[in-house]
């Protein structure tokens, strides 16, 4: 009897086995779609006294519809058009003019926009390699934009208004914020039919 009783964590090791890595595969597969789900993107937001810094991060398919490089010019001019409203972020974020905020910088990166992929980005996440060319099999192609503002006014800056994001790329239909300002840190999930939250 005893002896079974030894066996026996032994024999069910194999199942503890396979069901941690179900459970693994399983966490990372919904870790991936939380990072990277179409019509939802990401922003963080940060007053700090005289400056605003907004990082947006967002699937390509948001904001231009498709995530593979553009080939064909109706595409490149998809992105051209999309890249020219990011380019404009006092008319994206709706920022108060009573606010007095200017962009200090503004960095936009994006494999479609030509930028290399980062080297974490060597593999994908669901298993899928490069192939003999060191091309992706699946892409995944997001869209970042960091903005840091100088706000002669920041009192002025009660509210961040988002609705021009969802207008402006009408795919997007969620943004999460993470908001850091005087009255402490927030976690608000924004709509088109919501898409105003207060500092």
């Amino acid at each position: 009897m005893r002896r079974l009783l030894l066996a026996l964590p032994f024999a069910l090791l194999p199942l503890a086995v396979a069901h941690a890595a179900q459970e693994h595969d399983h966490d990372h597969e919904h870790g991936s779609l939380a990072a990277h789900e179409h019509g939802v993107g990401r922003l963080n937001a940060a007053l700090d006294g005289q400056t605003l810094d907004l990082e947006l991060e967002s699937p390509a398919m948001n904001l231009v519809g498709f995530e593979h490089v553009a080939t064909t010019d109706a595409d490149k001019a998809k992105v051209a058009a999309a890249r020219a409203q990011l380019e404009k972020p006092l008319t994206l974020f709706n920022l108060p003019k009573a606010a007095g905020c200017v962009v200090a910088t503004q960095k936009l990166e994006s494999p479609l926009f030509g930028d290399k992929p980062h080297a974490d980005d060597d593999h994908d996440e669901d298993g899928h390699g490069k192939d003999a060319k060191g091309e992706h099999h699946h892409d995944h192609s997001e869209i970042h934009a960091h903005y840091h503002f100088t706000c002669s006014a920041p009192g002025a800056l009660t509210s961040l208004d988002l609705a021009n994001i969802f207008n402006t790329f009408p795919a997007t239909q969620k943004i999460q914020v993470q908001l850091i300002g005087p009255s402490g840190q927030q976690g608000v999930e924004v709509t088109a039919k919501a898409a105003a939250l207060k500092f």
